[in-house]
């Protein structure tokens, strides 16, 4: 869940004490694996100029000092993975709580943004299309990044190619009208994500886990479909990917999601199915008998928490106690168990 409190007057992209409170206490309230908001893999790759970044020196030490922490603080299981990312067309926006929309001006910090054409996210300034050596250099960024997150002492990495970023916007006959090489045909629109798939798996340790994240369905006509998913996913286990994290939509503004608790977990368990590879699913599953149910029923290997946990960063201590399951506790907060008496 992005944060958008970097301070661009102190250090463009360098998380803050905020990103620190706001991941540590995830670490502390029992989550498995903490992921971190998306990391910008350049400076034109943030969604806004509050964004993060892992493209740095800067931004290295920032993220160690946080990947220390959750190291520390957390228990003896506990892990902590980022998200590498670029928000091609719709980078340079306004962050949620500005009480603006669209694109940010130049004059506000904003920048030229890019994509597969020239097509604008509605309400967003329009990109320029990228040229082969501009491919090129993101997918050398992506590898450069995750050299700098395994640096820093992240656990695992999360290649995110859905949301209708860049790599998601590649992917989309919404929005890739390309007719070279990195277009057309479905294999030529996932070529670039399965370029940045091979490029950090190749500087990666072999034991690290890589994670995809995709948007299974366009949910709007001539978009992606549940079958190319399942494609794309087959491909990207051949790669090296260990899980695809499943999640929809946000690659055009007029999609018509049906949204309801568990509404994606169909896309995860045909994926996992049929691919054989691990799947997360995530999207309004915020009770800890949904979460049990979508792993016990063979929906997902895993579930990943967002809003229900900004509600409580202690989501997992409390679900674990309703599911009768004895998560270790903090030391400091063994008070709360309910074998203490007061």
């Amino acid at each position: 869940m992005c944060q958008y409190s970097c301070d661009p007057e102190t250090g463009e992209g360098v998380p803050t004490d905020w990103h620190l409170m706001h991941l540590g206490s995830f670490a502390t309230g029992g989550a498995a694996l903490v992921l971190t908001e998306a990391n910008a893999v350049n400076a034109a790759g943030r969604i806004s100029p509050r964004d993060a970044g892992l493209y740095n020196d800067d931004q290295a030490a920032a993220w160690e000092r946080i990947t220390a922490f959750v190291h520390r603080h957390g228990t003896a299981e506990t892990k902590i993975g980022t998200q590498l990312a670029h928000a091609g067309r719709k980078a340079s926006s306004y962050w949620p709580f500005s009480g603006k929309l669209g694109s940010v001006p130049a004059s506000e910090g904003g920048w030229d943004t890019v994509g597969p054409g020239t097509g604008a996210f509605d309400g967003y300034a329009p990109p320029s299309a990228m040229t082969e050596a501009q491919i090129d250099g993101v997918i050398a960024d992506f590898a450069a990044s995750a050299v700098r997150a395994v640096d820093a002492g992240f656990d695992t990495i999360e290649i995110h190619g859905a949301h209708g970023y860049l790599l998601h916007q590649f992917q989309s006959p919404l929005v890739n009208d390309r007719t070279d090489r990195w277009g057309g045909d479905e294999a030529g629109r996932n070529r670039l994500t399965l370029a940045v798939v091979d490029a950090v798996r190749a500087v990666i340790p072999d034991a690290m886990p890589l994670l995809l994240r995709i948007s299974a369905s366009d949910w709007a006509p001539g978009g992606i479909e549940a079958d190319a998913s399942v494609r794309m996913a087959a491909a990207a286990a051949e790669r090296g990917v260990d899980l695809v994290d499943v999640s929809s939509g946000g690659a055009v503004a007029h999609q018509q999601i049906p949204v309801g608790p568990g509404y994606q977990t169909g896309f995860s368990a045909r994926i996992r199915r049929e691919t054989g590879i691990r799947t997360g699913t995530v999207g309004l599953l915020t009770s800890a008998g949904q979460a049990e149910h979508a792993v016990a029923t063979g929906q997902a290997d895993g579930v990943f928490i967002a809003r229900a946990a900004l509600r409580d960063p202690h989501w997992w201590l409390r679900a674990a106690f309703e599911l009768g399951h004895d998560l270790a506790w903090p030391p400091q907060y063994e008070r709360a168990l309910p074998r203490h008496s007061f």
